[in-house]
């Protein structure tokens, strides 16, 4: 049970002292002051509150570094929901949208206890680079209207008739909001630039809110568009559920929960080299579920955990999750004696924000650097990003998953070799008798060698390996000592390669069987009290045994 318990409790057993107090405190208020605005503006381009943002930043984020497998995490929401949570609030209201993420919470937790998270490794990375890119340019699109402060009464959800609105709606750009937007940008890339570490986020809001009430600017601030924005934390209440509702969201939930798992174990990675630590990924998927439970219980969004904010907490010098607690902390201090300032804001300065998080998001460099990749690879990055901009996320990461899938067996395939003839791969990890397996091979006896996984790609090389040869043989050695894994359908071809030979009268000899492939073939009875299939343990005592039975039955 070691890997499910939270780093939190290990750390305390440690031992914790005021020196480590001090660096979590430390870095806890500096990760709280970068979340602040960001919560806010991924809550607004999410199709909600920004208060939504702070809670979840403050229930989640506390729960995630409480009960998660990481020592340095810190999450809330980011910008991998936004597009997921704009859809399913738009679909189905803020209601649908906390019951979505109460069914991903369970499935998270489902997947720590059954300890998958180990699986989310194997998502290949033209596909996340394909749909976090897609998201990028999503979340930049969703942003042009308030950056310009351009008139428009109803924005639409899809990308194109989007962009034709814009275009559209362009002789209404509004100066001051625009140089607002403008202004506030420039900020945060010249600090990101010339002074990397300041919280460039925070300064550009304040700058951006003194200006606009200085000079009495007209433009739309969070006060005028969200004049009734609660203050404080909501009573914690449950979701209505039905079991209609729970049918129609349950893909939008898988849809939350795939991208709470992907994101938060990514993040753990990047904490674990920046540390030298190690996470304990099936823990850190149960304090996720946990985390956006709570999250759905005041009323927030999905959660998970952050990159930049962790890396923020590393870089500020957090130790333990303590850190990630002070800063959910130093959060809720912000809401309950300064929520009233966040009514100054400009909606082109949160814009600008925004921007900046889907230009990280993007990852441009990668993106091109896969775009040199084979043409598999790059097939599956640019389906993904197209689907993900066009289409649908759930059907992006569901057909990118699966092409990628696709192809890896086809490469697979391709690797594994079924051998009869004097043509034989020589590498270091053949033995000697394995450079010609047919020398001494005695009159009546066939020998076939398998080298590579036997799955369903490649079950019927065997079946058209023996059909080639056109004869059956009195006995058959089967060599499968380089077969490191049988599926189902692996083991299902074996079987039927056999039962072939048996009904045309070979006897069957099976060297070499690795643990795997013998429990496999165990499992459907063999060698059983089927007569004529033996095994041994190497290529040697099998010719040996073939000798043997072609003078026994000359």
């Amino acid at each position: 049970m070691h890997s499910l318990t939270p780093k939190f409790i290990t750390t305390m057993r440690e031992g914790y002292n005021f020196g480590l107090f001090k660096s979590d405190a430390v870095a806890g208020l500096t990760v709280a002051i970068v979340a602040l605005p960001l919560s806010m503006a991924l809550a607004i381009a999410s199709g909600a509150s920004p208060d939504k943002g702070l809670v979840t930043a403050v229930i989640a984020g506390f729960l995630i570094a409480l009960l998660g497998g990481s020592r340095v995490q810190v999450g809330g929401p980011t910008g991998a929901f936004v597009v997921v949570v704009f859809n399913v609030i738009a679909q189905h209201g803020y209601d649908g949208l906390l019951i979505a993420t109460f069914m991903a919470g369970l499935i998270l937790i489902a997947a720590g206890v059954f300890k998958l998270g180990q699986l989310i490794k194997f998502i290949p990375h033209p596909v996340v680079t394909g749909f976090t890119a897609g998201i990028a340019v999503i979340i930049a699109t969703s942003q042009v209207k308030d950056f310009l402060g351009l008139s428009m009464e109803n924005v639409p959800a899809e990308f194109l008739p989007k962009w034709q609105a814009y275009f559209g709606a362009i002789a209404s750009v509004h100066i001051a909001t625009l140089l607002v937007g403008v202004g506030a940008l420039s900020m945060i890339v010249a600090l990101k630039k010339f002074a990397p570490k300041l919280p460039g986020f925070l300064i550009a809001i304040m700058l951006a809110s003194v200006i606009v009430a200085l000079l009495n600017l007209p433009v739309e601030t969070i006060g005028t568009r969200f004049p009734d924005m609660p203050s404080g934390l909501p009573m914690p209440s449950l979701p209505d559920l039905s079991w209609a509702k729970i049918a129609e969201l349950l893909p939008s939930a898988f849809t939350i929960a795939f991208l709470a798992g992907i994101e938060a174990l990514l993040s753990a990675v990047v904490a674990d080299g920046m540390t030298g630590t190690r996470h304990r990924s099936n823990q850190e998927l149960i304090g996720q579920g946990i985390a956006n439970l709570g999250s759905v219980l005041f009323g927030g969004l999905p959660a998970t955990g952050a990159i930049a904010r962790t890396a923020t907490n590393i870089k500020a010098g957090g130790k333990t999750p303590v850190a990630g607690m002070m800063h959910a902390l130093f959060l809720l201090l912000f809401i309950l004696f300064a929520s009233d300032f966040m009514a100054y804001v400009p909606m082109a300065a949160l814009a600008a924000i925004l921007v900046m998080v889907a230009w990280g998001m993007s990852e441009v460099d990668r993106f091109v650097a896969l775009l040199r990749m084979p043409n598999s690879d790059r097939a599956v990055l640019l389906l993904t990003f197209g689907l993900t901009v066009f289409v649908d996320l759930t059907v992006a990461i569901g057909v990118g998953v699966t092409l990628a899938s696709l192809l890896f067996m086809a490469r697979m395939s391709e690797t594994v070799l079924v051998e009869n003839g004097n043509s034989m791969v020589r590498d270091g990890d053949l033995d000697d008798d394995d450079l010609d397996q047919r020398e001494d091979l005695p009159k009546g006896v066939e020998v076939f060698r398998i080298n590579g996984p036997v799955f369903f790609g490649v079950a019927g090389e065997l079946l058209d390996a023996m059909r080639k040869i056109g004869r059956t043989p009195k006995v058959i050695i089967l060599r499968m000592r380089l077969v490191p894994m049988l599926d189902a359908s692996g083991v299902t071809m074996i079987e039927e390669f056999i039962e072939q030979a048996r009904i045309s009268g070979a006897q069957i000899i099976l060297s070499g069987v690795r643990a795997q492939p013998r429990e496999m073939l165990t499992r459907i009875g063999l060698p059983g009290d089927r007569s004529g299939i033996s095994f041994e343990s190497d290529y040697a005592a099998a010719l040996q045994l073939a000798k043997e039975l072609t003078i026994a039955n000359p």
